[in-house]
């Protein structure tokens, strides 16, 4: 096991390599694992690192209190097994509020993420759609009884799977079978002038249509592709674009689209490898500043998916995401110059 002082060192030697000074970027910090290292020496790599945001998906107490006194901006989950209860009574939604935000007053919370890839066509969340909007409004009302409303902003995280059409980018659209679902929540997010979340994963585009995508494409390294008369240098910039155009389609032409997950997994599965893992998460920084031909010159706020791998997920490509192995060694440099 190694010492604290070793850990230490390799904080530090990481962040000589890593620069993370975009207000802009952030990084999950995803805890699907047996060989963690403790939240304070996670949170010790983010300050390191100048890594200014984290994502977590739940009200984590360890990594809380790691955070207290801390600049790092939060965004706090909301566990999809928790929205039933949380849909179906004011006061539990007002309990976990008081537990999980107001008891941390020195934390600095940015977004509460209720749920996390809610869908009515995906079997492993369809369970939860009903009760999506009616915790995210009991969150709401919790925040603002709490005089908080002003400053934490209530959301939660899509997966692009509700996208119907994405090509052209700026023809955009839900499904058809999701409208019902995604509809009410844009409007709760424009009614409250909150962000929608989204995690976004170009390396599974790319996988499943490698007959019309290619990895220079996905990896920000090519020319890019003309999509209805605009030119995309790359399959990130796209796909966000078609979220936005799916957005505005339903009525949150002023909503914000964060990308709350994204990334490239270094080993385990069909085009993982440390070197294109770094070759996405570093063009992937330079370029979310520069905006997309729907928001030409708006900074992309991205959440970089993971900190450092997760040995417990399934199947084995899903525990190869991180920027950092466990042990906190980086698995690559990046200049963010």
């Amino acid at each position: 096991m190694a010492t604290k002082l070793h850990i230490f060192l390799l904080v530090l030697t990481a962040s000589a390599l890593f620069n993370f000074s975009d207000a802009q970027i952030g990084a999950a910090y995803g805890r699907n694992a047996n060989n963690l290292p403790s939240p304070a020496d996670i949170v010790r790599l983010y300050n390191n690192n100048n890594i200014r945001r984290m994502r977590i998906y739940n009200p984590d107490q360890e990594t809380l209190q790691a955070l207290r006194g801390t600049n790092i901006e939060l965004i706090i989950g909301v566990p999809n097994t928790d929205l039933q209860s949380i849909a179906g009574s004011q006061d539990a939604a007002n309990t976990w509020v008081r537990n999980n935000i107001q008891n941390y007053g020195n934390v600095q919370f940015r977004y509460i993420a209720v749920g996390n890839e809610v869908s009515p066509i995906r079997g492993d969340t369809s369970q939860y759609v009903q009760f999506l909007l009616p915790a995210m409004q009991n969150i709401q009302n919790a925040v603002n009884g709490a005089g908080l409303g002003g400053r934490i902003r209530v959301t939660t995280a899509i997966e692009t799977g509700l996208i119907g059409n994405s090509y052209p980018p700026q023809d955009g659209a839900f499904r058809n079978d999701v409208l019902n679902f995604i509809t009410p929540i844009v409007q709760f997010l424009s009614r409250n002038s909150s962000p929608l979340l989204t995690n976004i994963y170009p390396y599974f585009s790319y996988i499943y249509n490698k007959a019309q995508i290619s990895l220079p494409y996905a990896l920000f390294t090519g020319d890019g592709v003309v999509a209805g008369g605009v030119r995309y240098q790359n399959l990130f910039y796209a796909i966000y674009d078609s979220v936005v155009a799916a957005v505005q389609r339903v009525g949150g032409g002023g909503i914000n689209i964060v990308v709350s997950e994204t990334g490239w997994p270094s080993a385990g599965g069909d085009t993982t490898s440390v070197d294109n893992a770094r070759t996405y998460v570093t063009n992937l920084l330079r370029r979310v500043n520069d905006g997309t031909p729907l928001r030409p010159g708006r900074p992309i706020e991205t959440y970089v998916f993971t900190i450092v791998d997760e040995n417990l997920k399934n199947p084995e490509y899903e525990r190869h995401w991180g920027v950092f192995y466990s042990n906190l060694q980086p698995k690559y440099p990046i200049s963010f110059n």
